[in-house]
């Protein structure tokens, strides 16, 4: 079997909007640069999410040489600064406890009339505010901006095929949000996979990804369609972490500042 490869390379700069497939992206220490660098968040500073808001996969972006732009249908197109500015205001991540950088009046009234609600545009301030369960990321800390626990999720294209096998009709990746796709694996290898070598880079996959209904929402309409989780838990059910699981989450072992491209070939070390 030939080695497998890179299929696709995605980021995501504001958490829970669409996110841009690139042919290469830099790694950085908290996962591929600019990935979940924003974030909307209410008010009180909890974060939104399609799981609750899934008029959030209505928003475009993209990265131009010195802002992230937004466009989404009937609200025009919103610019912020790549550069981290704003007044620190606290914020909610799960249990997380920290600080976003406040994105301003205008930013939190274009999104707040996409949203049909109040809420703002958060972004990461200079020191990344968070850190990963070092009960499943080991000792070494792993850095986070915005994403939900981890600096990389990692996909299998084989284990979607083998899932759309059973589906009454096919999703596409995009509705389980990877930043990688990994081509040339038999379903669900990744299960046994502890570390992926891609040129100087190694990425350690630390815990399986359990799935909420985030999955069952097209990334261009955001709307709710097919929902997979029933089919899944059939033969996707981890008692241990009492969900089920699609993809893995990864963490950074070496290559921090390298840039990983789309074909690239990966080498496998698998679990003892």
């Amino acid at each position: 079997m030939s080695a497998p490869i890179v299929q696709e390379i995605n980021v995501y700069p504001l958490k829970a909007a669409r996110g841009i497939p690139l042919p290469a992206a830099r790694l950085a220490a908290t996962g591929l640069e600019w990935d979940r660098h924003w974030m909307v968040v209410r008010e009180d500073g909890l974060f939104l999410t399609q799981r609750t808001h899934p008029r959030l996969a209505r928003i475009a972006t993209a990265l131009a040489s010195e802002a992230l732009v937004l466009d989404a249908e009937g609200q025009g197109t919103l610019r912020l600064p790549l550069t981290p500015c704003g007044e620190a205001r606290p914020i909610r991540i799960w249990q997380d406890l920290c600080e976003g950088l406040d994105q301003g009046d205008r930013a939190a009234q274009w999104v707040s009339a996409v949203l049909g609600e109040p809420a703002r545009i958060v972004r990461v301030p200079h020191a990344p505010p968070r850190r990963a369960n070092p009960g499943y990321a080991g000792p070494q800390p792993a850095p986070l901006a915005f994403p939900d626990g981890y600096p990389l999720l990692l996909c299998n294209r084989a284990s979607l095929e083998e899932l759309n096998r059973r589906l009454p009709q096919p999703l596409p990746m995009e509705r389980f949000r990877p930043n990688l796709v990994i081509a040339g694996l038999p379903p669900f290898e990744e299960d046994r996979i502890a570390a992926l070598g891609i040129g100087p880079v190694w990425l350690r996959l630390v815990k399986p990804c359990t799935r909420c209904i985030v999955p069952s929402t097209d990334q261009r309409s955001g709307e709710r369609g097919l929902d997979p989780l029933p089919v899944l838990r059939t033969f996707r059910f981890d008692p241990a972490l009492r969900g089920v699981t699609f993809g893995e989450n990864a963490v950074i072992g070496t290559g921090a500042g390298e840039r990983l491209e789309r074909g690239a070939h990966c080498r496998i070390r698998y679990d003892d």
